[in-house]
Parts: C-alpha cells; structure tokens; sequence
C-alpha cells in the first residue's frame, strides 16, 4: 500500500470539493470518523466501496489504542514493588 503525498491528499481533497462540495466533504469525513461501512457511504455518494476505501486511506488514518485497564494496571504495579 502506497501512501499518498501531502500535495496529493490536496489535490484529491479539492477535486472531492469540486465534485461534491464541502458540506458533502465534512459529511464524508464524519462518516469514515465515525466508522460507518463502506458500502453505506458508497451508496451515499454514488460511488463504490473501492472509491470509499480510497478515500478513507487519502484522507486519513485509523489510529486503534490499547488501553490497560486500571485494576489490571494495578496488579502489575504491585508486582514490580515487590520485586524491588
């Protein structure tokens, strides 16, 4: 998978808002934030699941994040003040 340059994620964001607006823009970025399936959006904008993938991959990253929970943070806190 090829990243696209920032003149590129430009281009492709002005042609996007050329073709379809800025309000339909804000309306796509929200929908890939919010994780809506590629085939809702698609049928949205009249386009393919290819086209939407594209697009998410264009415009931005999803960023997953492992959280530890606190109690099971605690545990390995307690271990290490054992330890040491």
């Amino acid at each position: 998978m090829s990243v696209a340059s920032p003149k590129s994620r430009e281009r492709v964001a002005r042609n996007f808002i050329k073709s379809y607006g800025r309000t339909k823009f804000r309306r796509l970025l929200e929908a890939l934030a919010v994780g809506e399936s590629g085939q809702t959006i698609a049928n949205e904008f009249d386009v393919s699941r290819e086209r939407v993938r594209q697009w998410k991959n264009t415009f931005g990253e999803v960023i997953t994040h492992y959280r530890i929970y606190p109690e099971v943070d605690r545990i390995l806190r307690e271990r290490e003040r054992r330890t040491a």
